[in-house]
């Protein structure tokens, strides 16, 4: 590729001046800020919302399945309703009746703790302090003690003491009283009035407030914004419903573990085991604390509290790292940072009500960023889909000059597919962009340079690689076409263009077919005279670059041509939008991509040499 002239050198090495913010940026950040600010002061409000919102999704599939059976609308909302709130009516009835059993247990189990805490005394604990008061002496003797300064002092005289002073609380009046009594009592059934009422609403106006969406987000497409809803409805109960199912289960496990070893209310740390268990990441932890105190109050040793831990580090590992990866899928759609990044947000906006909200609330944004085009940011931030196509990542290793991390991402492409597709797919696409930017001239000689040193690398590192699924084109069968130089891979004038003709010589011979790669100056008018073509029995042209090599691509077949008559001449135009055919070319045959271009050569092989010669 030709060296760039000072002006464009100039011209890309200028700083840019720096934009003012537009109007519309401004403004989106002034909602967002609006948004925050909403949410935080107005959480009395909408949490109980969030929670019907979610729980309506929870309870959707239910209230589906009893309308096909001919109940009616409002009475499959109600019956699902009422047979939920006894659920969890049932649920608090059992930690209740739980909590008090244990309460009246705990007395009996302070003997223990005190004979244990004074083991730990008389232990290597209780003779801590006294090893450090021993080392304080030790150093207090090396040390040279310095006499106290005189300082001038007041004469004696009578002290002066202090006016104690009290603060009393003015009587509660009865109306105070009853009000510090009954706010803190009546609250939750409050919030529990307010999310059922609302979700009641909900239920019964979906197909509504479902329309509204769709008028909001998408009423220019219609079809699409409705697929896109019902998608996001679908995979928003289904992950809700199964995170239920699992987390449940993981309590019932927990319960017939602890009730097994011994440990007193396992129903109860089963319960908060499943609850907990909706907290990321330390919910689990917090909810073995509670069981794992109790049971080494209880056991006179410590086997229990042992057993007690082993418990919970079986199976939480066994249920999130084999259970849910197998009922997912792959993965939940978010990623381990968001995971984390979330918890903290929505503890810091609502409190623990938002740590336990935090998943399902992160869960409905990253859906909501994969269907609204506005939202797409939040499936970019907070999704676990690649931020990078597999070819933009390439093309961003090859930029930064890693071999290495390019080589790693290919090998985990390539256990799903073959070489070939993962060049046509991924590599030729990386080096389109690199070309498409040399084009526009943003790319210096020396970025070129090292693009190409690292396209060139991962072709050699992949030259041992065992296709998972290889392609079914046949090899080469005639003698001739094995021989060194039997196919002559041209690349084009550009250093991209050579990176490209080694990974079809690298598929070629794969085929058994013998290969040479030439150069592009190898060709030009001044050195085609020079050319060997002793041998050659077919020649493929290389080229990247299709928006701007019509005419040199024309000659330079016409030049091929004439030194090699009876050669047949494959154009490969690396571009997946390029639409020229071999005709415009004078060529024999024209692809775009790598396989294709194996497989004619694959099918030219094949060919009697009576009928090649007979075609010309």
């Amino acid at each position: 590729m030709p060296e760039r002239s000072p002006e464009s050198t100039s011209f890309d090495n200028s700083v840019p001046s720096p934009q003012v913010p537009s109007i519309s940026g401004l403004f989106t950040l002034l909602v967002g800020a609006g948004v925050l600010a909403a949410l935080y002061v107005g959480r009395e409000i909408f949490l109980p919302i969030t929670l019907a919102i979610l729980l309506a999704f929870v309870i959707a599939p239910f209230v589906d399945l009893l309308r096909r059976w001919r109940l009616g609308r409002v009475s499959s909302v109600i019956i699902a309703v009422v047979l939920a709130l006894g659920i969890l009516l049932s649920l608090g009835s059992v930690i209740g009746y739980q909590l008090a059993g244990l309460a009246k247990e705990l007395p009996a189990y302070q003997a223990t703790v005190r004979e244990k805490l004074s083991g730990l005394r008389e232990g290597m604990i209780g003779r801590l302090p006294g090893m450090v008061r021993s080392i304080g002496q030790e150093i207090g003797k090396a040390t040279k003690e310095t006499p106290p300064q005189p300082s001038a002092t007041r004469p004696a005289g009578p002290e002066e003491k202090p006016l104690p002073v009290e603060v009393h609380q003015p009587e509660p009046t009865p109306l105070e009283l009853v009000q510090n009594i009954l706010v803190p009592v009546l609250k939750p059934f409050a919030t529990t009035g307010i999310v059922l009422v609302v979700l009641i609403f909900i239920l019964l106006q979906r197909e509504d407030l479902r329309d509204r969406m769709i008028r909001l987000f998408g009423s220019s497409d219609l079809h699409r914004t409705t697929v896109a809803m019902d998608d996001a409805a679908r995979r928003l109960s289904r992950f809700f419903l199964i995170q239920l199912a699992l987390n449940a289960s993981f309590g019932v496990f927990i319960a017939a573990g602890l009730w097994a070893i011994g440990v007193p209310s396992p129903i109860l740390w089963g319960i908060c085991a499943a609850l907990l268990r909706f907290v990321p990441y330390i919910g689990s932890l917090i909810a073995a604390a509670f069981p794992i105190m109790l049971a080494a109050a209880v056991d006179p040793g410590w086997t229990m509290a042992l057993m007690t831990l082993t418990l919970f580090l079986i199976g939480e590992p066994v249920m999130g790292q084999i259970v849910e990866p197998l009922v997912y899928g792959q993965s939940t759609g978010l990623s381990p940072f968001a995971v984390v990044v979330s918890a903290i947000f929505w503890t810091w906006l609502w409190g623990p009500v938002g740590l336990l909200l935090a998943t399902p609330l992160t869960l409905c944004l990253v859906v909501l960023g994969r269907h609204v085009e506005r939202l797409e940011f939040l499936d970019v931030l907070l999704g676990d889909r690649p931020a990078l196509s597999p070819a933009e990542n390439l093309y961003q290793r090859m930029l930064a000059g890693d071999p290495d991390e390019a080589l790693e991402s290919a090998e985990a492409i390539l256990k799903e597919r073959s070489l070939a597709a993962y060049y046509d797919e991924t590599a030729l696409k990386g080096l389109q962009m690199a070309a498409n930017d040399a084009a526009r001239d943003v790319l210096t000689s020396r970025q070129l340079a090292r693009i190409g040193n690292v396209a060139h690398a991962l072709v050699q590192d992949l030259a041992e690689h065992q296709d998972v699924k290889p392609e079914e084109a046949s090899e080469a069968t005639d003698a001739r076409w094995k021989e060194d130089g039997a196919i002559m891979c041209i690349a084009g004038r550009g250093t991209l263009d050579e990176a490209a003709a080694a990974m079809l010589a690298q598929l070629l011979r794969r085929r058994g077919f013998g290969v040479q790669i030439v150069a592009g100056d190898a060709v030009s008018r001044g050195a085609i005279a020079n050319l060997d073509t002793a041998g050659v029995m077919m020649v493929c042209v290389s080229y990247l670059e299709s928006g701007r090599t019509p005419a040199r691509l024309r000659y330079l077949v016409r030049r091929l041509k004439n030194r090699m008559p009876d050669v047949p001449v494959l154009v490969g135009i690396w571009h997946a939008e390029a639409a020229a055919s071999a005709e415009s070319f004078g060529a024999d045959d024209c692809v775009v991509t790598l396989s294709a271009a194996v497989a004619r050569c694959a099918e030219r092989a094949g060919e009697p040499q009576a009928s090649r010669e007979g075609a010309k």
